[in-house]
């Protein structure tokens, strides 16, 4: 494919931002490998790569293999995307199946994280355990020290070391679910849409005319598809029915198992209408895990759903809060900045202390709703992913509750 002014006016306006996001992270080579997934964002991380002047290829990950034949299964038309993509770049695509080592090292867990009544994120573990693990060291058996994917989010080599920082497309923004990447799986990895938005990279897959130009975005867990959760994880995990319960234990219906219920849902809970209640939405507030029952509530503002303090089971940081502590935060020892605990929620203001070791408290500033055991509670400040972990338990205003 031929790249240039003429031929591609919109991807030639913003090379010189996608240059300077791709120079940030100060590769040591100009050999890349590019994670083709066979959806947009890849191919135009590919494409850019070549019109920047990079030796790029491409590599399609297979992770699941369990639905092989079925009509969930989209991985033959992905490769196959991506082949055409690779086909119409100009580069070579390699093939891996890491089916294997998603099983072992993210599905299990995703697994044992349901049967202890936590709601998990499979993406986060993803990122850590394949696309910025076995798929890096896969690269470096090809002979490439330097890596890309179609990630929204920046990284910038600094004196302190590699750091992550949010896309300029903050609906796109996809730091946190790369929270759990460890400091040094980021180096040496360019996320070259970190600098353009979505619509952006639309207009330049139309222009190229690449094969994935109108191909929709993947949504929801990637081996769940398009599937209803309840039927994939029943094929897994046996549901326990037990009964639905109002803030003052009285009975108001049976559920299908805890482990399809997650805090703040309101749709989905199958009790319909409730006799001297009114017609307002109900919300699952608590899952009680040893007695196999759900409480729900329908103030939304209960206490049960309003949080100010979590503790996390773990932490990585990718940049310590004290590398970038005021004067004034260093001798108090109390870091404030700002977290979210879903993706696209909106940042929240924060504290934490400094010298609280690995598994963190952090207080937010305003009681904050439907904070879920088992997703990931993410700090940034000043542009700056700094990390997260798995939030272990919750302290309401008035109680406090963990998980067990």
């Amino acid at each position: 494919m031929n790249i240039s002014a003429e031929t591609h006016p919109i991807l030639w306006q913003h090379l010189p931002a996608l240059r300077a996001c791709v120079e940030e992270a100060q590769l040591p080579s100009n050999e890349i490998i590019v994670g083709l997934s066979g959806g947009v964002d890849s191919s135009i991380t590919a494409l850019v790569l070549k019109a920047l002047g990079y030796n790029v290829a491409g590599l399609f990950m297979k992770n699941w293999d369990e639905d092989d034949g079925t009509e969930y299964c989209t991985a033959k038309q992905d490769l196959a995307d991506a082949q055409a993509v690779a086909d119409e770049i100009g580069i070579k695509l390699h093939t891996a199946n890491f089916a294997a080592e998603y099983w072992d090292n993210v599905f299990e867990d995703f697994l044992q994280s349901y049967k202890a009544g936590f709601t998990p994120n499979p993406d986060v573990l993803c990122n850590r355990e394949i696309k910025f693990q076995v798929f890096k060291q896969y690269a470096e058996h090809l002979g490439y020290t330097c890596i890309a994917t179609g990630h929204y989010a920046r990284t910038r080599n600094t004196p302190e070391g590699v750091q992550l920082r949010q896309s300029v497309d903050d609906n796109k923004d996809q730091t946190y679910f790369l929270n759990g990447v460890m400091k040094s799986q980021l180096t040496h990895v360019t996320f070259p849409l970190g600098c353009i938005d979505k619509p952006t990279v639309r207009q330049i897959a139309e222009e190229a005319g690449l094969a994935t130009q109108k191909k929709k975005d993947s949504t929801g867990i990637c081996f769940i598809g398009e599937r209803r959760f309840k039927d994939f994880l029943s094929q897994y995990l046996p549901a326990q029915p037990g009964g639905i319960y109002n803030d003052q234990d009285e009975k108001l219906g049976d559920h299908q198992g805890l482990m399809y219920y997650t805090l703040g849902q309101r749709r989905g809970i199958g009790i319909g209408g409730v006799s001297n209640t009114s017609e307002n939405p109900w919300y699952v507030a608590r899952k009680d895990l040893k007695n196999n029952r759900l409480y729900i509530v329908q103030d939304p503002q209960h206490p049960w759903l309003m949080s100010y303090e979590v503790q996390l089971q773990s932490i990585n940081w990718i940049t310590h809060p004290s590398l970038t502590a005021t004067p004034e935060e260093i001798e108090t020892g109390i870091w404030k900045g700002l977290a979210r605990c879903r993706h696209r929620q909106q940042l929240v203001p924060v504290s934490l202390r400094l010298d609280d070791g690995d598994q963190p408290r952090v207080t937010f500033d305003s009681p904050e709703w439907a904070v879920t055991p088992g997703q990931y509670l993410v700090l940034y400040r000043d542009g700056i992913c700094l990390g997260g972990g798995p939030i272990k338990s919750i302290q309401h205003q008035q109680i406090a509750e963990s998980n067990s």
